[in-house]
């Protein structure tokens, strides 16, 4: 009877928790709703043994190496049947992932990109609870749409880019 009792007097706060934890929810995604993880993004020292590994050694579909300088990376994409790897490696001087590679010389996770259904209006939410954006405005991503990201130290040390589905 202990063990019953135990469990009658939990059930109403685990409710009650359930209940406010889904208002919550409500209230924080009315302006703009959160989508799918897009991609994990991987920084590399060695752009082509990366690609190699993951198509010769794990059998995964492999895209062409693009470069992007506006963003200063060569990016790779990985396919995968859920999301995407995203392979970064320095594209000229000012590239955030040298200096990424500089600290971490294996290389290592860089970003997660999370789908939103409009950027414009999390941006503004995220600004008003004062998470810090790396960039005043979207600038074009890896798959031809707006992306911001936002700073690691506001995330809980996680890299996190935003973009537009």
């Amino acid at each position: 009877t202990g063990l019953l009792t135990r469990l009658q007097t939990t059930a109403p706060t685990v409710r009650a928790l359930s209940m406010s934890h889904s208002l919550t929810q409500k209230v924080l995604c009315s302006l703009w709703k959160l989508g799918r993880l897009n991609h994990v993004a991987i920084a590399v020292p060695d752009l082509e043994k990366a690609q190699s590994f993951y198509k010769n050694v794990l059998g995964a579909q492999v895209s062409e190496t693009v470069p992007l300088p506006e963003h200063g990376v060569y990016t790779v994409f990985v396919e995968l049947g859920n999301t995407k790897l995203e392979l970064l490696h320095p594209l000229g001087e000012k590239s955030p992932i040298a200096g990424f590679l500089q600290k971490n010389k294996a290389g290592g996770m860089h970003h997660i990109c999370i789908e939103v259904d409009d950027i414009k209006a999390a941006m503004s939410e995220l600004h008003e609870k004062k998470i810090r954006i790396l960039s005043e405005e979207p600038k074009i991503g890896a798959h031809g749409k707006p992306v911001i990201f936002l700073h690691p130290k506001d995330c809980d040390g996680v890299l996190v880019e935003l973009e537009q589905a």
